[in-house]
């Protein structure tokens, strides 16, 4: 899942052309993780706050970037309603006003129209639009009914529906809108002949191309989609779905291969995984949860190596997945031909690497639980050695390009910095959402914990075939 962007031109500071060799500056010792908590509670507020405060507050839906003017991501309302019980859980706000936010945002999502008309409609068979326009609520230009963006924003929904367990009004409301949202999903709607299921449709054209193959980011959609108990979509898609995963070994690291570690991090912001596993995970030896820590030592192993000569990589600076970049255009870097993105799916596998020196703090934000002696450490450097490039209102700015120093190439997106790079401009809501709520997994498994009792979940795990762990002694 990765959107449509809003193109931004920026002012271009004068910087010399990028042709030396890469500059590694000298590595300092860490401080143990104890000390790292004052720094967590500043970037876990900051990047709340994003949600809190840019979420539009008549309809609760979350913008898919700021301060560029833009649409709302359905997706990015999934984790905002997610951030919310985080927010009152480190008393950032009261639970009654996040209670009335999310109320706020589940009836509008209730009410909004839906249909197989091209406009005037946010969605089709309980399924939403992948953009929607952040007033109205209605389709973005012809953007698609997209199965992951609905199954993330389910995912918010079916969490605040654990956590809002009071027996007051406006937590009951909660509860019944959750649940009546999540019901109306016709899941099947989007299974294809091929028995997978399509990434999406739309009104002019029916389902686009592209259907969902193992491993990626949709392991929450098919468990959603297989614990519905409305339109359950059969079991043997779950196993058509890990056919064709990927396993081999990446700088040291066997797993199962998926390049940008946003596709190891998404489904693990509302499942726990540790412990539990389906049929082809148990065969290789492992869970999910160690194949995403593998994942992410194999990154930073990557960035240690650094084969493409980057500025800045190093075991303090890495962090590869989908995010901005300064520009589309093939440069010189040390006398090799270098080509650039605005935003792409950045990442490195055994299954491919697409690296244009472009690290985004969210692929370290994300990993949090999985690897915290090394990506918390990395947060910290980053913060502390970009400083204002990186580093603003809502935690940090998107993405950084060391390397990316020209002055004569035009920019898409952010600005250049003097002597440190490109830096992006804008927060993306679904880059704060796993910096946040992963961060929030691991120092109180807040979201986790919620999860772990929802029985649309534990009903979707277990027809996929997950045993073990903490299903075993789950309710029905």
């Amino acid at each position: 899942m990765r959107r449509l962007t809003i193109l931004l031109s920026a002012t271009v500071l004068g910087i010399a052309a990028c042709n030396g060799s890469p500059v590694t500056p000298p590595q300092q010792p860490q401080p143990p993780l104890a000390t790292h908590e004052a720094f967590l509670d500043t970037l876990q507020e900051r990047t709340f706050r994003f949600f809190w405060e840019r979420a539009e507050p008549g309809n609760g839906l979350v913008p898919d970037r700021w301060p560029t003017p833009s649409f709302a991501s359905v997706a990015a309302v999934g984790f905002g309603l997610a951030a919310y019980p985080v927010g009152i859980e480190r008393s950032w706000i009261s639970r009654s006003a996040g209670a009335d936010r999310v109320r706020t945002t589940l009836r509008f999502l209730w009410l909004a129209p839906q249909g197989p008309e091209a406009t005037g409609t946010s969605g089709h068979h309980g399924l939403f639009y992948h953009f929607l326009d952040m007033r109205t609520g209605h389709r973005f230009e012809t953007v698609e009914v997209s199965t992951i963006d609905t199954a993330l924003l389910m995912a918010g929904v079916l969490f605040c529906a654990e956590y809002f367990g009071g027996s007051d009004p406006a937590e009951a409301e909660i509860r019944a809108l959750a649940d009546s949202l999540y019901r109306r999903v016709d899941w099947t709607w989007m299974v294809r002949n091929s028995n997978r299921l399509s990434m999406g449709w739309r009104p002019e054209s029916g389902y686009i191309p592209s259907e969902w193959h193992g491993y990626d980011e949709a392991m929450i959609l098919f468990i959603l989609a297989l614990g519905s108990p409305t339109h359950p979509v059969e079991p043997a898609l779950w196993t058509t779905y890990t056919s064709t995963n990927s396993w081999g070994t990446h700088y040291g690291q066997p797993h199962v291969g998926f390049a940008p570690l946003f596709g190891h991090q998404y489904s693990h912001i509302f499942v726990d995984f540790r412990g539990i596993q389906d049929g082809y995970i148990r065969g290789r030896g492992i869970d999910y949860f160690e194949n995403s820590r593998r994942a992410t030592l194999a990154q930073r192993a990557y960035a240690i190596a650094n084969p493409m000569s980057w500025q800045g990589y190093d075991e303090y600076v890495w962090g590869l997945t989908a995010s901005d970049g300064p520009a589309d255009v093939t440069l010189p870097v040390n006398g090799m031909p270098r080509q650039f993105w605005t935003y792409a799916a950045r990442g490195t596998s055994h299954t491919g690497t697409r690296d244009d020196g472009t690290l985004a703090p969210t692929a370290l934000g994300g990993s949090v639980p999985f690897a915290p002696a090394i990506t918390i450490p990395a947060l910290r450097t980053i913060r502390e050695r970009y400083d204002a490039g990186i580093w603003g209102q809502y935690g940090f700015l998107d993405a950084f390009n060391p390397t990316f120093r020209w002055t004569d190439v035009p920019l898409r997106h952010g600005r250049l910095v003097q002597g440190m790079g490109w830096f992006d401009t804008d927060y993306l809501g679904i880059d704060q959402g796993p910096i946040l709520l992963m961060i929030e997994n691991y120092r109180s498994e807040g979201v986790w914990k919620h999860m772990r009792r929802n029985p649309h979940v534990i009903r979707g795990l277990r027809r996929a075939g997950f045993s073990g762990g903490w299903l075993a002694a789950a309710g029905s």
